[in-house]
């Protein structure tokens, strides 16, 4: 199928439709502060890297450590009892053997007691395969406790980011960055951690060894040890530009990436399921994923060749270096400067030195990228609300709420969504929002339970500023059904159970709340029961209908008896007529001893209701009761009224 696309970009976000917003991924941002210039800053991060790992499990990063110095280790002590050993055979067979065995390290020499040759063998190799045993249980040790603790962090990671995002404002997730700072610090939260404990450990482990042969080798010369430490840095500093240059890429790239996940979940959730197949939108959203994707691999594609040349010309350099380092212990040794002995020690101490010093260097530069990331997760974990929380406990009668001139809109938005609102709710009322689509009566409901914050004005609770509770104790006694409830991927039980969760398993509490819906009928088709699953994500679940699905989210809300605000957005949009009749009977009795305010479009029910407020653009046009307002001569309310009930008033023709 051939498509066009056809770009487009929202005045609210450049990144535009998330179908058709512009693939290009625009020019890179400078980098950050520290990051290009300042490569070495990856010690830093190394730290910061350890000191999570430690506060995960102190026990299994102390394991990994003892495991890292050994493995460490092993190398040098490997290399220094080759040479002694070599020396030892070539005496013997010079007929000089039997004599004390020299050890030479910088700055000062000692002997080994004089042993026969076949003793001193014996002693070397068992040093030796004591050596390599304790290297190889090392290993064993450093990737066992490793993969646990990889693990353990990535789950810490993945834990405190869902922990600090339930407490977030709900204004946070109103902005389009917010989303690309979460998709990045979830994406990486499954991978990153592995990569940063791996090049962490295997930083010190590398320097570890690195010390011990860089000893070795200055007893053949100073300089040679320093220009075989100096050679890889050219390729270090270039990797860590280019490792700065894919950080950017992929922070560039995070809103068309989050674009591509959008489009997959239409295709692959059934909560789209139906109306893409039936518009035959799979061919659509597929070229568009793919168009998206293509762009971003163009980018990546260059980023990477740029990045393995700048790696292929550098890393001569260092064989060069290696090459130079042979040619000269050689001609050492050809001129008698050093001996058979020497000449293995050094050869196999400068071979190993260039890879543990190209291996530290791999190491600072996956972890310099690391660390840009990792600062992505703190920033994520910094963000704190922009309001601070009270401390007022909350009383237990209903609550009467005062809208004082309250203004808002929403993050990002330039179009007021509430203005100069003002009005007063009595304790224990009912109240009914109305007014056409975008009026403002769901944004009042996000108000009232402390979701958000006026932009101007305040909000009071029984006189106080709302801000003054304690949310957490606030919502505590608030219980409520959004027009967008979730339909949650759970039992029945679970399903209501979560309207308070420590009372899940609480077959009566749950019970009693499905029966204040009118719940229960619905037992009777399922399966299980109460146990049924229901959607199909994880298992073979039972899906439910709309109006089904509605009376679940109404019991949710009912499972806090203690509750002294109900707020209800839409509460019977699913039902049928008498269901909905039912459920405005049943909430009569069940708004005893509560504050209750609901959101509808069925005059049926808002008639009911002890006060109404009428919105319409954001501002509140009328109040009063519904005998009050229907007849009121021009009124926003009368109109709304009569067009509802005139399919029902007219004479129907013959």
């Amino acid at each position: 199928m051939s498509v066009r696309f056809v770009f487009s970009k929202s005045s609210g976000d450049a990144a535009g439709s998330g179908l058709t917003g512009d693939p290009d991924l625009g020019a890179a941002a400078p980098p950050p502060p520290g990051g290009r210039a300042r490569p070495f800053a990856a010690l830093a991060g190394t730290v910061r890297v350890l000191r999570l790992v430690w506060g995960v499990d102190a026990r299994l990063t102390g394991w990994l450590g003892a495991a890292i110095v050994v493995a460490g280790l092993v190398p040098v002590v490997t290399a220094a009892t080759v040479r002694v050993l070599v020396n030892a055979v070539l005496a013997a067979v010079a007929g000089k053997g039997g004599g004390p065995l020299d050890v030479r390290l910088p700055g000062f020499a000692f002997d080994l007691p004089a042993m026969p040759t076949g003793t001193a063998v014996v002693v070397l190799v068992a040093v030796q395969f004591t050596a390599a045993q304790l290297g190889g249980i090392a290993a064993a040790m450093r990737s066992g406790t490793q993969q646990l603790l990889q693990e353990r962090v990535t789950q810490d990671v993945r834990a405190r980011i869902m922990d600090h995002a339930a407490g977030l404002e709900l204004a946070f997730f109103e902005r389009g960055k917010s989303y690309d700072l979460l998709r990045q610090a979830q994406q990486e939260a499954a991978i990153r951690p592995v990569g940063m404990v791996s090049s962490a450990f295997g930083l010190l482990q590398n320097l570890i060894m690195f010390t011990g042969l860089a000893v070795l080798l200055v007893t053949v010369s100073p300089w040679l040890a320093l220009l075989a430490l100096l050679a890889p840095v050219p390729a270090f500093i270039a990797d860590a530009r280019h490792g700065t240059q894919a950080f950017l890429l992929s922070t560039l790239a995070a809103p068309a990436r989050r674009r591509m996940d959008y489009l997959s979940t239409l295709l692959t959730t059934d909560q789209y399921a139906k109306e893409v197949r039936l518009l035959g939108l799979g061919g659509y959203l597929t070229s568009r994923f793919r168009l998206i994707g293509d762009r971003y691999y163009q980018r990546l594609r260059t980023q990477v060749r740029r990045r393995q040349t700048a790696a292929a010309l550098w890393g001569s350099l260092s064989t060069v270096v290696g090459a130079g380092t042979y040619l000269y212990i050689a001609l050492a040794a050809v001129n008698g400067r050093l001996t058979l002995g020497d000449l293995m020690l050094y050869t196999a101490a400068a071979l190993t030195l260039q890879a543990a010093i190209q291996a530290i260097f791999s190491a600072l530069s996956t972890m310099h990228e690391s660390t840009l990331y990792l600062d992505q997760l703190f920033a994520l974990l910094a963000v704190r609300p922009q309001v601070a929380a009270g401390a007022l406990p909350v009383g237990g009668s209903a609550p009467r709420i005062t809208f004082d001139n309250v203004s808002f809109r929403y993050p990002d938005a330039t179009e007021w969504a509430l203005r100069e609102v003002s009005f007063d709710l009595a304790d224990g009322a009912t109240t009914a929002l109305v007014g056409t689509n975008g009026s403002g009566k769901s944004t009042v409901v996000k108000l009232v339970c402390g979701l958000y914050q006026p932009t101007e004005g305040r909000i009071l609770i029984d006189g106080v500023d709302l801000c003054s509770y304690d949310p957490a104790l606030l919502r505590s006694r608030t219980a409520a059904m959004f027009q967008d409830y979730v339909t949650y991927q759970a039992t029945v039980r679970e399903n209501v159970g979560l309207g308070a969760v420590d009372r899940i398993e609480d077959t009566k509490a749950v019970t009693t709340a499905m029966a204040g819906a009118d719940a229960l009928r619905i037992l009777k088709g399922l399966p299980g029961g109460m146990e049924t699953m229901l959607g199909r994500w994880f298992g073979r679940g039972t899906e439910l209908s709309g109006g089904q699905w509605q009376r679940v989210a109404l019991a949710r809300a009912f499972m806090r008896p203690e509750a002294t605000l109900l707020l209800l957005d839409e509460p019977s949009s699913a039902l049928d007529a008498r269901a909905e009749a039912d459920l405005f009977t049943r909430l009569a009795d069940l708004s005893d001893r509560r504050t209750v305010v609901y959101v509808s479009h069925r005059f049926s029910t808002v008639r009911h209701a002890d006060q109404i407020l009428v919105l319409d653009s954001g501002r509140l046009v009328e109040t009063g009761t519904h005998t009050t307002l229907v007849d009121k001569p021009g009124g926003t309310y009368a109109d709304l009224f009569r067009l509802q009930a005139a399919p029902f008033l007219d004479p129907q023709p013959d």
